[in-house]
């Protein structure tokens, strides 16, 4: 039964569930408006197919422990007592038709609190090509976040050839740099024939590098990976969490093996029909958005970088272009603030105080920690598995003369991220061609749609494209917002995650059209 109109419910939730319920430190009351979205949801749980119990693996992995060494990977704090990560490997197979033999260690690792239950259903988590899924994890786990992990474990995937996952290294140093900068360096030419042309470089690298194997890369060939561990598990069906470009993977396990999925929460999801350009504006707009939140939060909290943040980050970035802040480009001065922005930590106020720091050193005379969180952002979002897999998903990429127009054109409504993240999107240009991602056809499992207000990682334009996929399908949904601002939803939202576990433990939606504050 459709509900018409607006209706505004407000829940007062008593002391002890208000901190559950809020990200950080906040204790406002979670309000939630249910809409009369079109093709949204039904909003009476009766209309929701009946969806069976998550089973608990059957047959585990071998697990070992490798809480000390992640987190120093990863230089992260030592998070929650009793906080355990757990290393283990699939094999998993290049080609599943068989007509590229071999396989190849599949990283996975389970994060979970020494009073979590051993009976319970573990939630699949998969990043995609936005970061190591282990990464992503880790992150969540070490931080005010972690408390998801009591009700059941979490088990990151490392899409193949990122992360533990047998990393790709297949660029040359030359070109790496060269694309991270953006051709700022050592180039002449036009910005988007530069990028054309190292992108070129490095495709003719990793091609040659992965044969016969290059066209292995995209997410359909990681939602097989995924299968694997649930194959290895031993159970009908499997929670799937995917993030951003996660996403894309989760909806194309979907499509594959409709009936292997239990549960299914596409979180910050990526647009699911659209072409590069499309993405790369809502990354673009999504990074700006970011910056704006975190110019209000840096200001509230008396940071480092004056009384307009923004103005200082601009002006930063208006410098680095000219090279005043050589060897940081302007490129990766941005790929920098969208790291510490987009970072999983949850520790917030921390964190914006941390880049503050970071780039007021680098306004007044010193780079060295600006060069340093680059190094860090690009470890985390630049690596040559990720550059083989975001060329392997991407669909129609523009041609230097049409993101030459487009770098104009976004410039004034995204004056940080416009014009760089236009250029940016050529350097996939040479990769060869693949199918779109599968979508389901059909597909009778409620599924649930989470989002943030300021993803400076994949933006939010996803969330319209993804439901009217779902709604195609027959799939009933529901679409969650988080207030906030940071990659994903529920890695940073104490809010979200109550409803997730709902979902998973019930197979029951919130209202269409939930939020979830701050």
């Amino acid at each position: 039964m459709r509900r018409t109109g607006v209706l505004a419910v407000v829940w007062i939730a008593v002391a002890s569930l208000a901190a559950a319920c809020g990200a950080g430190p906040s204790v406002r009351p979670e309000v939630a408006v249910v809409r009369d979205d079109a093709g949204g949801a039904p909003a009476e749980p009766t209309d929701e197919p009946s969806v069976p119990d998550l089973p608990a693996p059957s047959t585990d992995l071998t697990w070992r422990d490798c809480t000390a060494e992640t987190l120093g990977s990863f230089a992260l704090p030592s998070g929650p007592a009793g906080l355990v990560l757990e290393c283990g490997e699939v094999a998993a197979p290049i080609d599943v038709s068989g007509a590229i033999p071999g396989t190849f260690p599949l990283a996975v690792m389970r994060a979970r609190l020494a009073d979590t239950p051993e009976d319970a259903a573990p939630l699949v988590l998969t990043t995609g090509a936005d970061m190591a899924s282990t990464r992503a994890l880790a992150g969540m786990a070490t931080g005010p976040m972690s408390a998801a992990l009591a009700v059941r474990p979490i088990v990151a995937v490392d899409r193949r050839g990122i992360g533990a996952s047998l990393a790709i290294d297949c660029i040359p140093a030359a070109e790496r740099r060269g694309i991270a900068d953006l051709g700022q360096f050592g180039r002449t030419g036009d910005a988007a024939d530069r990028v054309a042309t190292l992108g070129r470089e490095a495709t003719v690298a990793c091609t040659d590098y992965l044969q016969p194997q290059q066209l292995m890369f995209g997410a359909a060939h990681a939602a097989d990976d995924i299968d694997r561990l649930r194959q290895a598990w031993n159970v009908e069906r499997i929670g799937l969490l995917g993030v951003g470009n996660g996403a894309s993977v989760a909806l194309a396990y979907a499509a594959a093996r409709p009936g292997a999925v239990g549960r299914l929460i596409l979180d910050s999801p990526a647009v699911a029909t659209g072409d590069a350009e499309v993405l790369a504006e809502s990354r673009a707009r999504g990074a700006e958005a970011a910056v704006d939140a975190f110019a209000r939060q840096c200001t509230a909290l008396d940071c480092s970088l004056g009384a307009d943040p923004r103005a200082a980050l601009e002006d930063l970035h208006a410098r680095a272009a000219a090279g005043e802040l050589a060897p940081v480009s302007a490129a990766s001065m941005l790929t920098a603030l969208s790291g510490a922005l987009g970072t999983p930590r949850g520790d917030l106020q921390a964190r914006i105080r941390e880049v503050s720091d970071v780039f007021a050193a680098a306004r007044d005379g010193d780079v060295m920690p600006l060069i340093e969180l680059v190094s860090e952002a690009e470890e985390m979002l630049s690596t040559d598995g990720q550059f083989v897999a975001r060329c392997s998903d991407g669909q129609r990429w523009p041609t230097p003369m049409r993101a030459a127009d487009l770098a104009e054109n976004w410039s004034t409504p995204y004056p940080l991220y416009g014009a760089d993240t236009a250029v940016a999107a050529t350097v996939c240009s040479a990769w060869p061609s693949l199918s779109p991602s599968p979508l389901p056809a059909a597909l009778d499992l409620p599924v649930l749609v989470t989002s943030g207000a300021a993803d400076p990682l994949v933006g939010n334009a996803g969330v319209e494209s993804v439901t009217g996929v779902l709604t195609a399908a027959g799939a009933p949904w529901a679409a969650l917002s988080w207030q906030g601002a940071g990659y994903s939803s529920v890695l940073h939202s104490g809010c979200v995650q109550a409803r997730v576990e709902t979902y998973l433990s019930e197979g029951t939606l919130p209202p269409n059209g939930s939020l979830c504050p701050a």
